[in-house]
C-alpha cells in the first residue's frame, strides 16, 4: 500500500515540504561545527540528531493537524487569542537582558527544561483569527470603528508585546494582517491609515528609547546599528556578520566547494539557523542557491493554485494566511545572506535548526494541506479570475 494514500491535500506540497527538511540535515550537520568546535558545547553529530528529532516531530504535526476539518480553525483561532496574549505577557515578564538589551524572546518552561518562542505561535494564531474575521465579514461592509476592538485590539497586543524584543517578527506579522485584511476586502483607506499610525509609533517608541536609555529594555541600539551597517554608514567592526555571509557566497562560486567543506561556518554567527544560506551558498554554490529559491517559488505557486481552488473563502484567506509568511520569511532570509536586506535574525523556514520555530512552520503547513484536502478535484470552469473572491467590495 503507497504511503501517499495517506496523505490527504496538495501531494506537490507534500513532496516540497519533504525534501527541503530532509535537505537541511545537510546543511545543518555541516554548519553545527561551528558551535562545537568554537562555543565548545556538544557534538557535531548530536547537533544533527537532535535537529532530525525535532524535523521529525514536526512531520508528526504537520501529519495531524492535517486530517483535522480546516472549519475548526475558525473556533481554535477565536480561543488562541487570549491564550497568546497571556503567553507574550508572560514571556515579557520572565525574559533576561543582555547589555541592557531586551532578550526576552523565549518562555522558559522549568518542568520540562525546555524554552518556547511564543512569537512564532502567537503569528499562527492571529493569522489564522484574520482570516476568520474577514471571512466572517464577507458579506458586510467594514468599517474602522466596528473592526477596532474585535479585531484591531489584538492584532496591536501581540504586535506590541512583541516589538521591543524582536522588530523584524513584529513587523512581519502586521505586513501579513495587512495582506489579509487587504485581500478580505478591508477598505483601503483605513489600512493606510493604520499602517501611518504604526510607524508614528515605531518613530515615538524609538525617539523615547534613545532619549531614555535605561527606562525600559529595548533592542533599538541593535536595529539602528543594523540598518547603519546595511546603509554602509556604521562602524566596519559591526557589520562583520553580513560581510562574512558574502564572502561565504562569494567562495561558492557556481557550483560550491562540496558539502560539508564550508570555511565561512567556524567564523560566521549564527551558522546553523539565521546564515545558513550562505553555507548553502558556499557549499553547494549558485546552483544549489537557486535551487532552493526555486523550491519556495514552487512552493508560492501550489500554495497560491490551491487558494484559488478552494471554494470556501475562510479557507481561500486560511491558506494564504498560514502559506505566504513562510515563503515571504525565506525570502527576507535569502536576501539578508546576499546583502539585499538588513540582517533581521530570521530564520530559514525547514531549514534552518530550531525548535519552535520549525514546529510552527510544519503546524500552518499542516493547515494549508488541510484546506488542500477540502478541494473539488476537478477545475470550475467558471472561474475567470483566479483570486477574484479574495478581494471584495468593502
Amino acid at each position: 500500500m503507497k504511503i501517499s494514500q495517506y496523505l490527504l491535500g496538495d501531494k506537490s506540497i507534500w513532496g516540497i515540504v519533504v525534501l527541503l527538511s530532509i535537505f537541511s540535515f545537510l546543511p545543518v550537520y555541516s554548519a553545527s561545527s561551528n558551535l562545537v568546535y568554537v562555543v565548545g558545547s556538544g557534538s557535531v553529530f548530536g547537533y544533527l540528531l537532535k535537529h532530525v528529532a525535532i524535523v521529525c516531530v514536526g512531520w508528526v504535526i504537520m501529519y495531524a493537524v492535517h486530517l483535522i476539518p480546516f472549519k475548526y480553525f475558525s473556533g481554535l483561532a477565536k480561543l488562541g487569542i487570549p491564550v497568546v496574549v497571556v503567553l507574550l505577557l508572560l514571556t515579557a515578564f520572565q525574559g533576561t537582558t543582555i547589555d541592557g538589551a531586551n532578550a526576552s524572546r523565549w518562555l522558559n518552561i522549568p518542568v520540562i527544561g525546555m524554552s518556547f518562542q511564543t512569537s512564532t505561535l502567537a503569528m499562527v494564531v492571529l493569522l489564522a483569527y484574520a482570516a476568520d474575521y474577514f471571512a466572517n465579514k464577507k458579506e458586510e461592509k467594514i468599517g474602522f470603528t466596528e473592526s477596532f476592538l474585535p479585531f484591531w485590539v489584538p492584532v496591536l497586543l501581540v504586535v506590541g508585546l512583541i516589538l521591543p524584543a524582536n522588530l523584524s517578527t513584529a513587523l512581519l506579522i502586521l505586513f501579513m494582517v495587512t495582506v489579509v485584511a487587504f485581500l478580505g476586502g478591508y477598505p483601503l483607506k483605513y489600512l493606510a491609515a493604520l499602517l501611518g499610525a504604526a510607524i508614528l509609533f515605531l518613530t515615538l517608541f524609538i525617539l523615547l528609547a534613545k532619549a531614555y536609555p535605561n527606562a525600559f529594555p529595548n533592542r533599538v541600539d541593535t536595529w539602528m546599528s543594523r540598518v547603519e551597517s546595511f546603509t554602509g554608514q556604521g562602524d566596519v567592526n559591526t557589520d562583520y556578520q553580513i560581510e562574512r555571509a558574502k564572502a561565504a557566497v562569494a567562495v561558492g562560486g557556481y557550483v560550491g566547494i562540496g558539502a560539508g567543506k564550508s570555511m565561512m561556518k567556524n567564523v560566521l554567527p549564527q551558522s546553523t539557523s539565521d546564515f545558513i544560506y550562505a553555507i548553502i551558498a558556499e557549499e553547494y554554490g549558485l546552483l544549489g542557491a537557486i535551487s532552493l529559491l526555486f523550491l519556495f517559488m514552487l512552493l508560492l505557486f501550489r500554495i497560491l493554485i490551491n487558494a484559488n481552488k478552494s471554494e470556501s473563502f475562510f479557507g481561500k484567506l486560511l491558506i494564504l494566511a498560514m502559506g505566504l509568511p513562510i515563503v515571504t520569511q525565506a525570502f527576507i532570509n535569502m536576501g539578508v545572506a546576499v546583502a539585499l536586506l538588513p540582517v533581521t535574525g530570521q530564520p530559514l523556514p525547514l531549514i534552518s535548526s530550531g525548535g519552535t520555530s520549525l514546529w510552527m512552520t510544519f503546524l500552518a503547513l499542516g493547515i494549508v494541506l488541510s484546506v488542500s484536502a477540502n478541494q473539488p478535484t476537478t477545475t470550475n470552469t467558471n472561474v475567470s479570475n483566479p483570486l477574484a473572491e479574495l478581494s471584495h467590495e468593502a
